[in-house]
């Protein structure tokens, strides 16, 4: 399968998975489960299928977040709700918030069925040794509803890859905050302020991983990608995207290209609904 193309229809496909941690039901579900709104919430929904872990393990499987503000949520996190409840909480939110943006009748049709059947066959088939978050997310009871089986087989893929970015990361020997500065140089995905305000990140922190990248020759004075540093995060995307290729080889081509145009296709049904914030937080897309 071209890897390539494997890794474009992730990046669309993860937006059927991911819209959840922006929709307002999220905070909602699991602030009635115990957690305080906000990054909390963020740490405790995804963290969750991992257990009762701490702030380190967290630390290391979000990878980009300052490893203090992660100390701030957990392990408070378990001492305000159960890891059972907030995986709860979240697939409640998710159908929610699926609903509300692409409605009952879009859900129930054939089309989402057969997607979610493939989802699921790609997910199970993940070789999830070396990658704890898309384990922890394998080992999950599997919804019924045809809608929640796709979110749930699109977040193991999503994780999988995940998983795989970070590993590409550190054979690039790039920490976690070098990691969103040279990502965020390329003046793709969050914008500097959002980056650092959400991962914790203090402007004199962020300045000093500017100052580490420049000397490597990855951004230059003012803080933009070089071509040297673009050339790095390709490799890493290139890696990223050969990585995360094994679980779509059970679906064959015609099987991979079916998931990709269905949920490519509710993918950007849920853009156009609003699912992802217009301002502030991405570089325009």
């Amino acid at each position: 399968m071209d890897e390539k193309l494997i890794g474009q229809a992730m990046r669309q496909l993860q937006i059927y998975a991911a819209m959840v941690y922006f929709a307002p039901e999220y905070d909602e579900e699991l602030g009635a489960a115990g957690l305080e709104p906000g990054v909390m919430c963020y740490f405790g929904g995804r963290a969750a299928p991992m257990g009762a872990v701490g702030a380190s393990v967290v630390h290391a499987a979000f990878y980009n977040f300052n490893p203090e503000r992660v100390r701030e949520n957990v392990p408070r996190t378990w001492e305000l709700s159960s890891p059972a409840k907030l995986v709860e909480a979240r697939l409640v939110a998710v159908d929610r918030a699926l609903r509300r943006m692409l409605g009952a009748d879009v859900l129930a049709s054939p089309r989402v069925a057969d997607a979610a059947e493939l989802a699921r066959r790609a997910a199970l088939s993940a070789d999830c040794e070396g990658r704890p978050l898309a384990a922890a997310h394998q080992e999950q009871d599997w919804p019924e509803e045809p809608h929640l089986v796709l979110w749930q087989g699109l977040a193991i893929l999503r994780e999988h890859r995940g998983d795989g970015h970070i590993a590409a990361l550190v054979d690039a020997e790039l920490g976690g905050l070098q990691s969103m500065v040279s990502h965020s140089a390329t003046h793709a995905g969050f914008l500097p302020s959002f980056a650092q305000s959400h991962r914790g990140w203090s402007q004199e922190q962020w300045n000093a991983a500017v100052e580490e990248l420049r000397l490597r020759g990855v951004v230059d004075a003012a803080g933009d990608i070089t071509e040297q540093g673009a050339e790095l995060r390709a490799r890493i995307e290139a890696d990223t995207d050969r990585l995360a290729v094994p679980p779509w080889r059970a679906l064959g081509d015609e099987g991979a290209q079916r998931l990709t145009e269905v949920g490519g296709e509710l993918s950007k049904a849920l853009v156009a609904a609003g699912c992802l914030p217009s301002e502030g937080v991405f570089f325009r897309r």
